[in-house]
């Protein structure tokens, strides 16, 4: 009886460690919970410079929107290279590097070569606010994916063999959108997804007439089709357009853009209920959505576009089909246009990149527990992330503001890119006490 205790103990021990492990990784752009928070008990720093806590930096070699994603002992990140002169997408790059030295493990030209109509002869991007290495790559068990804006997907082996690899414009048709398609794919339950939610007709030449939204299961094995299935919607024009991601709920998936929520089943993809809408009458033809949806204590946070309320509805169990719980009408700063909300520590934070706020929500009512203004000219356009009672921020200056979850204090503020950046929009990256700092140009690790 001795003997059987002992062991049943060490094996728990063994399962806490393991989930400890798992779930200190980053693995998606949002995190190992999928909406921008660590898990708690590990220390993160508050102060930090440019040689202050820097374990190591990392000189990219392109500037890219990507979050890092962290898993094992690798980090991963996309790129483009700004150093090659050649007129082909061999540009776009999947890169890995150690963990704990910042050295390059391997690195591939991941571009497929394909060119979609009407880029203007640009390689790599299709307007002037991205490049095809906007999306972030996602971690598996023991393989990664990056998924690039002109519709390349690949898929690696940790060691940096190639597994497969695809292009979703090819297979499907050219995509539909204003701006460059920059929607990170999301792994679950050894299942890769990507959402493709476009408008129906051409946009600046690109694209086709009657063209449909639609979400993919793609299997992680060999980057097969498991199923396609069209997700219908009554928006008009740009409103069509989403750039979130799938978010994982309760073994089911999210998915915000089209003027609607859905939620649906991953073995078939079939649409369990909607919720909406934020464009009431469909009459704005403007509102491409760009957060993807937040989860926490049975609400679905949803941000309408440009400067309109964020939308909190109910998903708890016991009801029938998801209702409104509550919306930010009449708080002027609680909105947002493209950073995604934080929920961390039973509560929703919302960054708002046209208020300069970020704002602390109680997620049954709506109220506001505090609001803290955020200084400079800089749009804020990264997502918020959080460990260890502080929020991390960086503005389109690669300047980081470290929050106090507590009570809104700003707790640190430091410039980590150069004088003249103007375009970082990488969110902060937590893992295993260290933090991931994407600046145009280079990636630091920041550890005590």
């Amino acid at each position: 009886m001795k003997t059987y205790r002992v062991r049943l103990l060490l094996f728990f021990y063994l399962l806490i460690g393991f989930n400890i492990i798992t779930f200190a990784e980053w693995t998606h752009w949002r995190g190992p919970f999928y909406n921008g928070s660590s898990i708690e008990g590990i220390k993160y720093p508050t102060k930090f410079d440019k040689k202050t806590n820097v374990k190591w930096e990392f000189q990219a070699p392109g500037s890219s929107a990507s979050t890092p994603v962290v898993k094992s002992n690798f980090v991963f990140l996309s790129s483009i290279d700004e150093r090659d002169n050649s007129s082909n997408l061999s540009k776009l790059l999947a890169i890995c590097l150690d963990r704990t030295s910042g050295e390059l493990i391997w690195l591939d030209h991941a571009g497929s070569g394909y060119q979609p109509g009407g880029n203007d002869g640009n390689e790599y991007q299709l307007d002037s606010r991205s490049n095809y290495a906007s999306p972030s790559p996602v971690a598996g068990d023991d393989e990664v994916v990056f998924f690039y804006g002109n519709g390349d997907l690949v898929c690696y082996k940790f060691n940096g063999q190639r597994k497969w690899s695809r292009n979703l414009q090819e297979d499907y048709g050219d995509f539909c959108f204003q701006w460059t398609f920059s929607a990170s794919p999301t792994i679950f339950e050894d299942a890769l997804y990507i959402p493709v939610l476009q408008r129906d007709q051409k946009v600046h030449q690109r694209g086709r007439d009657g063209a449909e939204s639609y979400l993919l299961r793609l299997n992680l094995n060999d980057g097969s089709t498991v199923w396609k299935v069209t997700r219908p919607t009554s928006a008009r024009m740009e409103s069509r357009e989403s750039f979130s991601s799938v978010i994982p709920h309760d073994g089911n998936l999210l998915v915000a853009g089209g003027d609607f929520l859905t939620n649906h089943k991953p073995s078939n993809g079939t649409e369990l209920w909607r919720w909406g809408t934020w464009n009431m009458g469909h009459r704005q033809e403007w509102w491409r959505l760009v957060p993807s949806p937040v989860v926490g204590a049975d609400r679905v946070l949803i941000c309408a576009p440009k400067g309109n309320p964020v939308y909190a509805v109910n998903i708890n169990a016991k009801l029938a089909s998801p209702m409104l719980a509550w919306d930010s009408q009449g708080k002027r700063n609680v909105t947002s246009d493209v950073p995604t909300p934080l929920f961390y520590d039973e509560s929703f934070y919302v960054l708002s990149d046209l208020k300069k706020t970020i704002t602390k929500l109680d997620p049954n009512t709506g109220s506001i527990t505090w609001e803290c203004s955020l200084p400079g000219k800089y749009k804020w356009r990264s997502s918020p992330t959080a460990g260890d009672n502080k929020i991390y921020l960086m503005n389109h200056n690669a300047h980081v503001y470290v929050v106090s979850t507590l009570d809104g204090a700003i707790l640190h503020s430091v410039k980590m890119g150069d004088e003249y950046d103007d375009s970082t929009r990488s969110s902060i990256a937590l893992s295993r006490g260290a933090l991931y700092i994407r600046t145009n140009k280079i990636l630091y690790c920041i550890e005590e």
